[in-house]
């Protein structure tokens, strides 16, 4: 399997309001940057958008090292919770509904197809992917609302 790095960001102005997503895919010296955002949206959906997106853009199964600052996506997969919720319907353990169901349909077949490993880092610490994904992210954002 072919190592990739894949590297994301989400941004939100509001919680909901404008968002915007930011990927960097890198397998050795390529590199790939991908980006869009939506007008009524959140930041945790921000978050897995950029993940789903980096993902699916793999044109075969890899092995990914996936780095995110969204403890979000990384607790819900590393800590099981997400398949917890699937089994229960989509119910979280107090008994109310998971949020974002629909993405969380989008991201586990891919989780499936790929060996991905996450690394949490955290947001606006100097990391420099992390900066540039949250540049992606942020310009993303400022088109949809129009700045």
């Amino acid at each position: 399997m072919k190592h990739v790095e894949i590297f994301t960001d989400g941004a939100c102005s509001g919680n909901p309001g404008p968002g915007g997503w930011g990927t960097v895919l890198r397998f050795g010296e390529h590199e790939k940057e991908l980006s869009g955002g939506e007008a009524s949206t959140t930041n945790n959906r921000m978050e897995m958008t950029a993940v789903i997106r980096g993902l699916a853009a793999l044109k075969e199964p890899c092995e990914v090292t996936l780095t995110t600052d969204s403890q979000y996506v990384v607790n819900s997969i590393t800590k099981g919770w997400v398949y917890g919720w699937k089994k229960r319907g989509w119910v979280k353990s107090d008994k109310t509904p998971a949020l974002n169901v629909d993405l969380w349909e989008q991201m586990l077949p891919l989780l499936e197809t790929h060996k991905v490993t996450f690394v949490w880092v955290r947001g606006h610490a100097g990391h420099p992917e992390n900066e540039r994904c949250d540049r992606l992210a942020v310009e993303a954002r400022e088109r949809i609302a129009g700045k």
